[in-house]
């Protein structure tokens, strides 16, 4: 299956949970963890378009997006500042 299909299916799952609301309270955590965990990668993608004239780079991935989006913008800033001061 084609990345744009996947990635496209799974907002629209997204988004129809956001929209019509879960029945069971487990199926609306995870939908609200998914959520939390595609802003975190929204903000990475932002950070690290901003950050290129800087020379920050956070890469991408499940545990970044996760630290970020649950953690919100201090957990970005410390994400920032660990790639650029300890790695």
């Amino acid at each position: 299956m084609e990345p744009i299909m996947v990635i496209s299916v799974l907002g629209g799952l997204i988004l129809l949970l956001l929209f019509s609301g879960a029945p069971f309270k487990p199926l609306r955590m995870v939908g609200q963890a998914a959520v939390k965990l595609l802003i975190g990668a929204l903000l990475l993608f932002f950070l690290n378009a901003a950050g290129s004239r800087y020379g920050i780079h956070v890469p991408i991935n499940f545990a970044t997006s996760a630290v970020s989006g649950f953690l919100g913008i201090p957990g970005l800033v410390a994400l920032a500042a660990i790639q650029k001061w300890v790695i």
